[in-house]
């Protein structure tokens, strides 16, 4: 029977004994666990490995935890995000959490608070995954139109007007979604991975192409057609229904 991988947490925080005192508690609850004392390692490290919450200090020597976070999501790393702070003002925990932090704790506190908040965290992040159809939607989302056709993520469909629903796969209805929001503009093959993918997914061009042929025949079933969805040579692609976007290498 194969045995469940632990999760790995990043700790960035500049006091290094705390660190290892909080990567001890975690380590003997059988987490794994990085420690960085500075944000840019930190970047280094989590642009190149998949982890599953970073414990974050707001107080780092050279940029806040705050603007650490807004440069992992600026870089598309959804990594669930703990603030460890010293500051206990209402103020500071509610920036946090309106930033995309999951939870907040305060210094000083007990291991055994932490390690709960931890679990908790990674327990509500688990039932979120569940849900997700592919990186950028998931089953709780709702309908949205894509070349007129109504797409329904909770029941994996699509239905083309004045016709019966039709099972559509995980991906194709992440890459309509990232299409349809980002109608008009050029989106390059790297970022539609990233988007549909995640982050760190290893995806052969060969098979983002068989992906986005099968979306380009819902957009030639339907009233749009197949130029809805055009490729930019060289760079990636762009979702133009109503043919406003002009460019030479397009096709």
């Amino acid at each position: 029977m194969r045995q469940e991988k632990p999760p790995l947490i990043v700790i960035v925080d500049d006091e290094l004994k705390l660190a290892k005192l909080m990567a001890q508690c975690l380590n003997e609850t059988g987490i794994k666990t990085r420690i960085f004392e500075n944000s840019q390692d930190a970047i280094d490290f989590l642009s190149a490995h998949f982890v599953n919450l970073i414990l974050l200090d707001v107080n780092l020597p050279h940029i806040s935890g705050f603007s650490l976070l807004r440069q992992l999501r600026d870089k598309n790393i959804k990594v669930p995000v703990i603030f460890v702070t010293g500051n206990s003002l209402d103020e500071n925990k509610v920036k946090g959490l309106n930033m995309g932090g999951d939870d907040y704790i305060t210094k000083p506190f007990s291991y055994p608070e932490l390690a709960a908040r931890v679990r908790a965290v990674l327990r509500r992040t688990e039932t979120k995954g569940d849900l997700a159809i592919a990186g950028n939607i998931s089953l709780s989302d709702a309908p949205f139109t894509f070349c007129g056709a109504e797409v329904k993520p909770q029941r994996l469909e699509i239905t083309m007007p004045g016709e019966s629903p039709k099972k559509v796969g995980r991906k194709e209805i992440g890459i309509m979604a990232h299409f349809s929001v980002n109608e008009g503009e050029i989106i390059s093959r790297k970022a539609l991975i990233h988007a549909v993918w995640g982050m760190h997914a290893n995806v052969q061009s060969r098979s983002l192409d068989q992906y986005v042929v099968k979306v380009r025949e819902f957009c030639r079933m339907s009233k749009t057609g197949v130029n809805a969805l055009r490729t930019i040579h060289g760079i990636g692609y762009v979702f133009d229904p109503d043919g406003k976007f002009s460019n030479p290498k397009s096709s």
